[in-house]
């Protein structure tokens, strides 16, 4: 297992040059949700906060038996949960930056670009907060262990699984958010929260492939087989956080048997599958996804279970 070290190599010709060109392309356009988002604009009753085939129980008897009002209420809650886990694997990835620009130097566009994407994420945290606020809902992240446990990040991932774990927090959230932005069935603030999230975010999306691409260039083989797993691990429990059982409280289901209804519940397996579509398929080109932390992949669901082999007919 290799242990990351007190001091960064120089960056990369490829890494230096994404860089440049983010720093380039934030100076010219970022946004501050406190002034071009309207928080004060009445909430339209009548849509909805994430689209009904996206909810966890979609396609379930406990779905079915929900009327109209109760599956709006439970779409909004599910909207502020998956934002709770933003804010809280944010803070996270906050972390993991002012680790890196620690290491750096701090006049290199490389420094530059993390206190940048800091910003950003201070802003995005503020945002999904206070989206959750005006919705009335409790502020939900992950269960008490998994925050407790997720404290550790930062020693257990950096380099490339640091960035690859950054990159399926931050794109499978993004696969869900564009479809909301352009759905007008969707709430308006939501719709907006969403575009601002998705057009800053491609920019850490950037910058985190290139670090993953010449990150696992440059390790060692056991080196590559750690990264490989520590980010099968964290991804894991980024995906299983984004729902939390509380949600289905807010419509009279017992958190546990909602909750065992959403993973066991093939929609809901598909839509983690399809939101994690880009980004699995980028990470086995880095190769990435492969090793002991595949079966971890298919319990996350951004992975498809392996068919039952069945047994020969006896002849």
């Amino acid at each position: 297992m290799s242990t990351p070290t007190t001091t960064r190599p120089a960056a990369s010709r490829t890494s230096a040059d994404v860089s440049a060109r983010l720093l380039r392309s934030a100076a010219k356009k970022s946004y501050d949700p406190a002034v071009d988002i309207d928080w004060d604009a009445p909430l339209d009753p009548q849509k909805t906060w994430t689209p009904a085939h996206r909810v966890s129980l979609y396609g379930t008897e406990l779905w079915d038996a929900l009327d109209e009002d109760q599956r709006r209420e439970l779409a909004k809650h599910e909207a502020c949960s998956v934002a709770g886990a933003g804010v809280w694997f944010e803070t996270l990835l906050m972390q993991r930056l002012l680790k890196d620009f620690y290491d750096d130097d701090p006049t290199s566009d490389r420094a530059q670009w993390a206190l940048t994407e800091v910003a950003d994420e201070c802003r995005h945290s503020q945002m999904f907060a206070r989206m959750t606020q005006v919705a009335g809902v409790p502020s939900y992240g992950p269960v008490p262990w998994v925050r407790a446990m997720s404290k550790l990040y930062s020693l257990v991932t950096w380099g490339p699984s640091a960035y690859a774990t950054i990159l399926v927090a931050e794109e499978v959230l993004d696969r869900l958010q564009r479809e909301q932005a352009d759905d007008p069935d969707v709430q308006p603030l939501m719709r907006q929260v969403n575009k601002i999230h998705i057009m800053e975010e491609a920019r850490h999306v950037s910058f985190a492939r290139a670090e993953v691409a010449d990150g696992m260039a440059a390790r060692s083989r056991p080196a590559r087989a750690y990264h490989r797993f520590a980010t099968a691990f964290v991804s894991f429990f980024i995906v299983r956080s984004l729902i939390h059982p509380g949600v289905y409280s807010s419509v009279g289901i017992d958190p546990k048997r909602g909750r065992k209804a959403a993973l066991a519940n093939p929609h809901y397996q598909e839509m983690i599958r399809w939101a994690g579509e880009k980004i699995v398929g980028f990470l086995d080109e880095a190769g990435m996804v492969k090793g002991p932390g595949k079966p971890l992949l298919r319990r996350a669901f951004l992975l498809p279970r392996r068919a039952r082999r069945r047994a020969p007919l006896a002849r």
